[in-house]
């Protein structure tokens, strides 16, 4: 039997302006962009305005970018290349590789982070891993809409964030969603983006997402 875990609401609280001035400026130092938001729609806003028209553009699953409106309002855009609705129309038995190819390297890519550190080191879980590549390298441009309630100290706190707080509540997502268990199988940590404006952050001060 496999025990359901209550999450840490400690790590649902907003960083104070301090934490998130020093992540904002850490962020910036080690080659990210940064936006500041006052609530969801903002960042919205925000975003939308980052994306050029006729962009390929991807996410994955994000609590974050669903509970903002973002992934409704890029599902609504005419204008954009919605990567995410292709693999649906096609067969996985025999066009795999152009499905992971086609995911692998947007123009645009959007998610979120489980963790931002005051030193600017983005952290981030996933089971499949499927939106990593892109994150990495595969990307023209990554997009991350980070809550202020994410942002921590350091990394060790950062991966206590995640085993702690943003896996029981996607765990619980999953199974209401899919039917099936989430399990942190991967993590990444971006510390720095040597490429000029290739990863932006929006920083909004509300909680959004896990």
């Amino acid at each position: 039997m496999i025990l359901e875990l209550e999450p840490n609401l400690r790590f649902a609280t907003p960083a104070d302006e301090a934490s998130v001035a020093r992540a904002a400026v850490s962020l910036r130092a080690n080659g990210m962009g940064v936006f500041r938001a006052d609530d969801a729609a903002e960042a919205k806003r925000i975003v939308l305005g980052l994306i050029p028209v006729g962009a390929k553009v991807y996410h994955g699953a994000s609590e974050t970018l669903d509970v903002s409106g973002i992934t409704a309002a890029i599902q609504a855009h005419d204008h954009y290349d919605l990567v995410r609705a292709k693999p649906a129309t096609m067969d996985r038995g025999t066009q795999g590789d152009q499905i992971r190819r086609l995911s692998s390297t947007p123009d645009v890519m959007l998610g979120s982070v489980h963790a931002l550190t005051e030193s600017g080191a983005l952290v981030i879980a996933s089971m499949s891993g499927s939106q990593l590549g892109p994150y990495v390298t595969g990307a023209g441009r990554v997009i991350f809409v980070v809550g202020i309630q994410k942002i921590v100290s350091d990394l060790e706190e950062g991966l206590r964030r995640i085993d702690e707080y943003s896996y029981p509540l996607e765990d619980a997502r999953a199974q209401a969603a899919y039917g099936v268990r989430s399990s942190v199988n991967k993590i990444l940590i971006i510390k720095r983006e040597i490429t000029p404006g290739r990863i932006t952050v929006v920083l909004v001060d509300e909680v959004l997402g896990f």
